[in-house]
């Protein structure tokens, strides 16, 4: 049974942008196997969390850091922990999909929740 899917787009130099202005939210979105990656892949990380978030109604006081993009024999996976996995019992996620890409300028990220 699919619990939600969540989808999110982030443009790449404007993601870019942010975090040379904000210099601590590298820190706060990201855990750190991440914060070294390519702005590319940051920002389709960012859209993958935030595709989270709405698969899971964009909880109040849900932790970034709670929510990172993992990498497995079949490619990124979605792992949680904490406020993020504590959401997603409740709401009955067993299993979690995950699709990203970088193209034009634009990063994208498709997440689908099963339980």
């Amino acid at each position: 049974m699919i619990v939600g899917i969540g989808v999110d787009v982030v443009d790449i130099e404007r993601f870019e942008r942010q975090l040379e202005r904000t210099p601590g939210l590298r820190d706060r979105l990201f855990v750190p196997a991440e914060r070294e990656l390519h702005v590319r892949s940051l920002a389709a990380r960012f859209a993958a969390k935030e595709a989270v978030a709405k698969v899971l109604g964009a909880p109040a006081g849900m932790n970034w850091q709670d929510c990172w993009i993992g990498l497995d024999e079949n490619g990124p996976t979605i792992k949680v922990q904490g406020t993020v996995l504590a959401v997603a019992d409740a709401k009955g996620v067993k299993t979690w999909h995950l699709s990203m890409s970088h193209d034009g300028g634009i990063a994208t990220a498709m997440v689908v929740a099963e339980g």
